[in-house]
């Protein structure tokens, strides 16, 4: 497993080399939009006369300045938690961690719940939508565009374990051809048909969806697809920070995503033919197979980015104590960002290459995206209403104004797109569910095993004491005991000495905590007491985008001046095994069997912390909550 130190994030480069390596990382998901977002919005619309194309277009436009341009490089990414973006990073910015606040803490967590199914789905519309360009440039080729799809899904998750680093420096270059691509044939269709730019005025939006009827509620479901990603520019900001992605936004990526969209609709007022995949009908013949690869390559790189997402945010979790422990893995020394998380890859891959078997199409498939990312975006809008009170301390009417702007736009794509449920919008809200389910019992049951074995607590001075008045023996070296409780004595010694009846001559106890911001400078990390003589307890607090080291923690401790020697300890691990209570007091019988499920297939502590296995010691012991 490669070492990447986590004391700081990694050095950002510089504002326009950091805008390239964004375009890989932010943008692909909303830049590989354009594949099937306006072909989806006209099936829904019925029609290609003017008005309709004009009012479709304008829509497109108006989504993207509102909601990316707006909301999301405009307000939301000016709340940053110490450079970290990203709804749990603004859940844990608002001080909302643990038990506290618990309406703001289920707003954010089943908002980052909802990724995870945007993260399934994503990887199988892209690379089916640009593999469907088989269908106009090889017509003989698509019964193969199923197959093709599944076998690029698999090498994609099956890469994953080996790490993106190389291969990544390469992405941002590759994303930057293709939105210039995107851009030359936008420009195309525009010159064809020039009057597509009168969509650029709001009035032939608005005037659609007044004038069309219920179906112009409906189309608001697939124009929504335009925005999918979105939400990347504020989570990935603490990669890249606020400067870089805003200017990759409003130099190459906004202007490059108006321009097709509009050089699509031109066409189609030319009279370009609307069945099959509109977005390649941009394209001259002779170059169609070309920009089937470059668009295929794309997709590509925007799942890897989408799976890179999910990694890093179920390390959040775990580190916030919202998620079970899993086995993490540093893929490269270049950047704490390149992790590898087998539990979550392998799941993504199960539920991706099964939706993409079973919508088979782009189109089948448009119908179950949208639900989850625009929930997501409802919830962002809510916390950012907070925030601007509580950060900004705006007044009451400021913030109710901006956030019910925003409020309305997100309210409405939300409840256009619960308009596709039975067309498989189901399945993101279901493994949203799920993921929740999980966070939710995994938060009660650790709460639970934290409170029950905290109580009878005995101060550290009277349990010294007992253990001399019963002779309890002195044995060399330094034990190290991981508790929660800072003040008393830790449980699992009290165990061991029960057992036992002997304990080493140095005793440290350790608590481990996790701040609310992202990083904690390592000089500021240590909290020493010696309560007796050779007891010591020790706090360590780290941020939520670090992983503790034990054995890095325990030099640290030796140069604040506690003397001992790293080959003589003994770490003492607790290893629950979780009951039901029977007095009725306990989590219901449901919680805590599953709780013990999760605890029993969580990663062991040890492994997650770096302990060596030759010096650590497995105390078993029986919980009921």
């Amino acid at each position: 497993m490669t070492q990447v130190s986590e004391e700081q994030p990694w050095k950002k480069p510089t504002t326009l080399l950091a805008a390239v390596g964004a375009l890989g990382v932010v943008f692909g998901d909303i830049g590989t939009s354009p594949l099937y977002t306006f072909k989806t919005v006209l099936d829904l619309t019925g029609g290609n006369n003017a008005p309709t194309i004009l009012g479709v277009i304008s829509l497109l436009i108006w989504t993207l300045i509102i909601v990316t341009t707006v909301k999301y490089a405009g307000f939301a990414m000016r709340i940053d938690n110490d450079g970290e973006g990203g709804i749990l990073a603004l859940m844990a910015l608002l001080g909302v961690k643990r038990h506290k606040r618990p309406l703001i803490v289920a707003t954010g967590l089943f908002g980052a719940a909802l990724i995870y199914g945007d993260g399934a789905i994503t990887p199988a519309i892209s690379v089916l939508s640009a593999l469907e360009g088989l269908d106009i440039a090889a017509p003989e080729l698509k019964h193969y565009v199923l197959p093709l799809t599944v076998i690029i899904l698999l090498g994609l998750f099956a890469l994953q374990p080996i790490g993106t680093a190389k291969i990544g420096r390469t992405f941002g270059p590759i994303m930057a051809l293709w939105f210039l691509t995107m851009a030359v044939l936008g420009v195309w269709g525009v010159v064809r048909h020039p009057s597509i730019l009168w969509a650029l005025n709001p009035y032939y939006g608005l005037s659609y969806l007044f004038h069309s009827g219920g179906s112009g509620f409906l189309v608001l479901g697939g124009v929504f697809l335009c925005v999918t990603g979105a939400e990347a520019l504020y989570a990935d900001m603490g990669h890249f920070g606020a400067g870089p992605i805003k200017l990759a936004w409003s130099t190459l990526v906004f202007p490059s995503l108006v321009l097709n969209y509009a050089g699509q609709g031109a066409i189609v007022l030319e009279g370009a033919p609307t069945e099959g995949n509109i977005f390649y009908r941009l394209c001259p013949a002779s170059l169609t197979l070309p920009l089937i690869i470059l668009s295929t390559i794309a997709t590509i790189i925007a799942s890897q980015s989408i799976i890179t997402g999910a990694f890093s945010m179920t390390r959040q979790a775990i580190q916030l104590g919202w998620m079970p422990r899993l086995k993490i893995q540093q893929t490269s020394s270049e950047g704490y960002g390149q992790i590898y998380v087998g539990a979550v890859n392998w799941a993504l891959m199960v539920v991706t290459i099964g939706l993409a078997l079973g919508f088979r199409k782009s189109d089948n498939l448009a119908g179950a995206y949208g639900i989850a990312v625009s929930a997501t975006m409802l919830m962002t809008t809510a916390l950012l209403f907070i925030a601007m009170r509580e950060i900004w301390k705006w007044n009451i009417v400021a913030c109710a104004f901006v956030a019910s702007l925003f409020f309305i736009v997100d309210a409405s794509f939300f409840a256009s797109n619960m308009m596709k449920l039975l067309e498989g919008g189901y399945v993101p809200l279901l493994l949203a569910g799920l993921v929740y389910l999980v966070m939710f019992v995994w938060h009660k049951g650790i709460t639970a095993v934290a409170m029950r074995l905290g109580e009878n607590p005995v101060p550290v001075d009277a349990f010294f004491k007992e253990m001399a008045n019963e002779g309890v023996a002195r044995v060399p070296g330094t034990a190290v005991f991981l508790t929660r409780a800072k003040a008393t004595t830790p449980p699992v010694m009290m165990w061991y000495v029960k057992h036992s009846r002997a304990l080493h001559e140095r005793v440290l106890a350790v608590t481990l905590d996790v701040a609310s911001i992202p990083y904690i400078p390592v000089q500021k990390r240590l909290t020493m007491t010696e309560v007796c003589p050779n007891y010591w307890a020790i706090t360590a607090c780290y941020g939520f985008m670090q992983r503790p080291d034990l054995p890095a923690l325990m030099s640290q401790i030796v140069s604040h001046g506690c003397s001992m020697d790293s080959n003589e300890l003994t770490y003492f691990i607790g290893m629950e095994k979780i009951m039901p209570r029977n007095d009725r007091r306990g989590l219901p019988r449901w919680l805590s069997k599953f709780f013990a499920v999760l605890l029993r297939n969580s990663a062991r502590v040890t492994d997650y912390l770096h302990v060596p296995p030759e010096q650590v010691v497995d105390i078993g012991r029986q919980v009921s909550i």
